[in-house]
């Protein structure tokens, strides 16, 4: 499964995209994009629609790795 970060790179967005998009600032996406970090739950549908997922292949890869 993919990270935040690789579904980002993967539709060509900057964190600075992201953050304006999502309305919070850059080094908010730099935070949920580093490892054994989250963002709160209120962020969860809107990064999911941005990224063009669902909430729970957010966190696939956190369950695979034991987290």
């Amino acid at each position: 499964m993919k990270t935040i970060r690789e579904r980002r790179e993967a539709i060509c967005a900057t964190q600075q995209e992201m953050a304006e998009a999502l309305r919070v600032d850059r080094s908010t996406v730099g935070k949920w994009e580093a490892p054994g970090t989250y963002p709160r739950p209120k962020f969860l549908k809107a990064i999911a629609t941005y990224l063009g997922c669902t909430i729970d292949e957010l966190f696939d890869n956190a369950k695979k790795e034991g987290r």
